[in-house]
């Protein structure tokens, strides 16, 4: 049943093992460590699947091994979880007393103790298991026993029985005092019905004998003599009013914005920078600015910010805090740490942490501690601030770097377009931080493309039209000695998003456009035709990244988002390999405080980067995610 059990340490040794079957698997090993032993991920299920195979595994903490099985995927073994225990008991049995620096020059020999740990798991599952109920046969039915005779003559007795019953409920009998009327007919029915609903519907009133007419029929004779009116929806306009809101030239607010916006050119050169997150050591890392006036007002913020982290300590507030009533110098066990690690759950929720991820980084946590020797409520505290922060630390740490400048300049070698699709939810701001992005670009002497894929909203093209004109503003073609840096490619509303978007491309490769930006509708993860139509966009055009935009807002509602993103771009693809979503865009992050546990939530379902963190309102608010700061404002 079990192909193959084995022992490592979590650094990949293997210290002993059992094959059953004689093949390698040492690949679906290096993926369970590789994917959830380092990443932390799945600790709390301890189930692992890869191909056809299954891996059900247990961690020990005090002796920092692994207890792996691996078993056919579609095979049930109920008792794995029993025998990974008394493996994990009888190993600690026999090697617990060895020093750690002698266990990897040892031999294990421990092949008498699996046999009898396996056997003794086996036997008590095969007493628990009871055998099916065996279905009866047709034979064995009460329905083989019947002829063919004594079926039709049932068939006819059930026929009599029902035309007895109709007779009795058609021609009820009649009293002896009255005589029987005749039978009414179906016309005489029909005309009954017809007197009934005349005189239901008839809207008079008999007073003294005669018909007066209703409060109703008086409203609607009035009503009929005065005409219908046109209905006035309030702030609706008129023709008048079309020249206010024409929105084709620059207003006298438009050339006053643009002069603001001149501001910004030549402060996005370059890789984007990082982001600015309130944390412990603000003071110490911050850089002396030059301008006196600002150094004042940073000087004032880190004074307010010292103020609250002092508040905080007088009320013993923090993450920390949690694991005060912990007693030391003893190994820690799942008991003594679930008090503390429902509060500091409940610390990651209120930080905007999606429920599930919070309670995973908890098991992940506990994980890591369980079997522990602690000491002093200080080295507590400390194992358990390093244990989060390495959790997650490698949450937002990118699995890989997306460097989009180096692989714009890549493509534009190569002699095509580098492509960009953004895809989202209503209303996150795809638009917006698509012009945010496209000013980072152009501030990089790349000229840009931006295909208008949003034709369902109204308004999206003309939104896009107006960002093109500004940048334009910002970044003449004189300045660069080339041809318009910003050109829009769009073609009105109800047509086909993909089709324009492989025009576009066409377009962007025939002229010479160095990155083609993509602005598609937004969409509830639940609408399963404009998730079709996305899928089929990403699919037709194969674009070099897929950019998910979401909100640092969410919390739970996070998680359904990406994971149904996910699921549908893979499902509606029909290709092996399907191109789901490559990184995230984290729009309105300054709007929350120190709550940033939605950049927690979507990289740990993704397993993506973020790779642009929207700030404002500005082409210049766009910045990168600094995983040590956010880190450190979560802890707080």
């Amino acid at each position: 049943m079990l192909d193959f059990v084995v022992i490592f340490t979590k650094g990949g040794v293997v210290l002993w093992n059992s094959n059953e079957s004689g093949k390698n698997y040492a690949s679906c090993i290096n993926s369970l460590i590789r994917g959830v032993i380092l990443e932390e991920r799945n600790t709390e299920s301890k189930y692992f699947e890869e191909d056809h195979l299954a891996v059900q595994f247990k961690l020990d903490n005090e002796l920092d091994v692994v207890y792996a099985a691996v078993f056919q995927k579609v095979i049930k073994l109920n008792y794995l979880d029993s025998f990974l225990a008394e493996m994990q008991s009888a190993f600690q049995e026999k090697f617990s007393g060895i020093a750690a620096q002698e266990r990897l020059a040892i031999d294990y020999e421990f092949e008498q103790e699996f046999r009898t740990v396996l056997s003794a798991a086996e036997e008590a599952s095969l007493k628990q298991g009871k055998a099916p109920k065996a279905m009866r046969s047709y034979n064995e039915s009460q329905k083989s026993k019947k002829t063919v005779a004594s079926m039709i003559q049932d068939e006819k007795k059930a026929t009599n029985t029902a035309e007895k019953r109709v007779n009795i409920q058609e021609s009820p009998p009649t009293s002896k005092s009255q005589p029987a009327s005749p039978p009414r007919t179906t016309d005489d029915i029909i005309q009954e019905n017809r007197r009934k609903l005349r005189e239901k519907l008839t809207p008079t009133k008999k007073v003294s004998g005669e018909a007066r007419p209703t409060k109703q029929s008086t409203v609607d004779k009035e009503r009929e003599k005065a005409g219908k009116k046109p209905r006035v929806w309030d702030l609706g306009g008129n023709s008048k009013d079309a020249v206010l809101l024409d929105r084709s030239k620059d207003a006298p607010e438009d050339v006053q914005l643009q002069t603001i916006n001149n501001e910004l050119v030549g402060t996005m050169q370059g890789s984007i920078r990082d982001l600015d997150v309130e944390s412990d050591t603000d003071g110490a890392d911050s850089e002396a600015s030059v301008d006196s006036e600002l150094e004042e007002k940073q000087q004032k913020q880190r004074q307010t910010q010292q103020q609250q982290r002092n508040q905080r300590k007088a009320k013993g507030g923090g993450l920390l805090s949690y694991f005060k009533g912990i007693v030391g110098a003893k190994t820690m066990t799942l008991n003594d740490l679930q008090p503390a690690l429902e509060k500091m759950r409940d610390h990651l929720i209120s930080k905007n942490v999606a429920s599930e991820i919070a309670a995973k980084l908890c098991d992940s946590v506990a994980t890591s501690l369980e079997g522990k020797q602690m000491g002093t409520f200080d080295s507590i505290a400390n194992m358990v601030k390093e244990a989060l922060t390495q959790s997650l630390v490698r949450i937002l740490s990118p699995k890989r770097r997306i460097d989009i400048i180096r692989d714009a300049l890549e493509s534009k070698r190569n002699g095509r377009p580098y492509t960009i699709i953004f895809c989202g939810v209503n209303g996150v701001g795809k638009s917006t931080n698509l012009a945010k992005i496209c000013f980072w670009l152009i501030e990089n002497d790349f000229s840009v493309l931006i295909a208008a894929c949003d034709t369902f909203r109204a308004g999206a093209v003309e939104q896009l039209r107006t960002h093109t004109r500004h940048l334009n503003a910002l970044h003449p073609a004189e300045k660069h000695k080339q041809r318009t840096m910003v050109q829009l490619y769009e073609k009105g509303y109800g047509k086909d998003a993909a089709g324009i978007a492989m025009e576009a491309i066409k377009y962007a490769h025939d002229t010479k456009v160095d990155v083609v930006l993509v602005d598609t509708a937004g969409r509830m993860q639940d609408n399963e035709p404009l998730m079709r139509s996305l899928s089929k966009l990403i699919k037709v055009n194969n674009p070099d990244l897929v950019l998910f935009v979401g909100e640092a807002l969410v919390g739970n509602e996070a998680v359904d988002q990406l994971v149904k993103f996910n699921q549908s771009l893979a499902d509606y693809s029909s290709n092996e390999n399907p191109h789901i979503i490559d990184g995230i865009v984290l729009t309105k992050f300054d709007t929350i405080d120190d709550k940033v546990g939605a950049a927690i939530s979507m990289t740990y379902i993704t397993g993506q980067p973020i790779v642009f963190v929207g700030t404002g309102q500005t082409y210049a608010d766009l910045k990168a995610i600094n995983v040590n700061a956010v880190v450190n404002s979560l802890m707080k």
